[in-house]
């Protein structure tokens, strides 16, 4: 199977679940105060781990995603994107609100997302060469 194909399912599923998170579970189902947290910082770990995935999908063009190395240049970009937006939410205007555990969330995020685009980018590279 194609990694652009697989990349484009997995941003799919992700933002459907997100969404889900987002926008049912939150604000209609009635969540324990000890999983408050991780409701709260599931949206950006799943969008962080999804980086690699929409990187490969939409910016294919921009960022290769072939090797290891235009990878992480992906990831990094799209991490100091997440970093950059997280600390734009100090300004009042935007009604937004800052919070810590969302850059460490996203740095988490973006890891296990690395490694998980890493390892089916080799498998199938191997599959493709054999």
């Amino acid at each position: 199977m194609n990694l652009k194909i697989v990349s484009r399912w997995v941003v799919i599923v992700g933002t459907l679940l997100i969404w889900t998170i987002k926008f049912v579970v939150r604000p209609f189902v009635h969540i324990p105060s000890a999983w408050k947290p991780v409701f709260g910082l599931a949206p950006n770990l799943i969008g962080s781990f999804l980086l690699p995935f929409g990187a490969c999908w939409m910016f294919q063009w921009m960022f290769g995603m072939r090797t290891i190395k235009e990878l992480k240049i992906a990831c990094w970009f799209g991490l100091i994107l997440v970093v950059i937006n997280e600390y734009l939410q100090l300004i009042p205007f935007f009604g937004r609100t800052f919070d810590y555990l969302d850059i460490l969330s996203s740095f988490i995020g973006v890891g296990i997302g690395y490694l998980a685009f890493a390892k089916l980018m080799l498998k199938l590279e191997y599959k493709t060469y054999p």
